[in-house]
């Protein structure tokens, strides 16, 4: 099999997984934000208070947990995209054209920053409301679905841990995911690029060639021509 068509069914192979994990990224913070009362436990702080064990919370920005959202829709959208895109070249048998793969790769790339960014936001996020949860309880895990603040803030803790623990995961793993997309469409370009120089080398060696044919043509009928003249003198 061509080096192009393994690349294109690797290329089509890992924005299936993006595809997935993009849904491991916003569809848990979807469901946090709404048990939250539109909160974001990323980078909450706050205070336990002694008369009632509960903690005085300050909302951290809701565009921590936005951002996230944010990339995992556009991942998931930009995969799909992607797949049919890719699908239909590779079932056509066509190829993208030097500028088209050039794009793939900024694109790739571009997904890759904005996903590390997302990856690190979750993190870091999560350990600073952990570091809360572990003033009163053993652990983060047992925190999840206790009792911690007043009722009439309407936030519903049970299941914040999962659905953190899987945006987490799934947004380092979409990370490495575009870090391999990213590789297999420079690779692509590489390639195409050496195809191109290929063509035109052969272009220009058979043009070379057909040059040397003509100017030998050419000066072996020149005797010919002399000699005819000669005899009739």
């Amino acid at each position: 099999m061509a080096l192009s068509n393994v690349l294109i069914l690797s290329q089509i192979a890992g924005h299936v997984f993006a595809f997935i994990l993009s849904m491991c990224i916003f569809i848990p913070l979807a469901i946090h934000v709404r048990s939250f009362d539109g909160h974001c436990l990323l980078f909450t702080t706050g205070t336990w208070q002694e008369k009632d064990g509960l903690i005085d919370l300050r909302w951290a920005s809701e565009a921590y947990c936005n951002y996230p959202i944010i990339v995992g829709t556009a991942l998931f959208i930009i995969s799909v995209v992607q797949i049919y895109r890719m699908a239909l070249l590779a079932y056509r048998q066509l190829e993208s054209s030097f500028l088209g793969l050039f794009f793939d790769v900024v694109f790739s790339v571009s997904l890759c920053a904005m996903t590390l960014i997302g990856a690190i936001i979750i993190t870091l996020g999560f350990m600073t409301w952990c570091q809360q949860m572990t003033e009163r309880f053993p652990s983060c895990e047992i925190a999840d679905g206790q009792n911690i603040t007043n009722v009439e803030l309407n936030i519903q803790t049970s299941g914040f841990y999962i659905e953190m623990g899987t945006a987490q995961f799934g947004a380092w793993a979409s990370f490495a995911t575009w870090v391999g997309l990213s590789v297999f469409a420079l690779l692509k370009l590489i390639n195409n690029h050496q195809v191109r120089n290929i063509r035109v080398s052969m272009y220009i060696e058979r043009q070379r060639l057909v040059n040397e044919d003509v100017y030998r043509g050419t000066t072996s009928e020149v005797p010919a021509t002399g000699g005819a003249a000669f005899s009739d003198n």
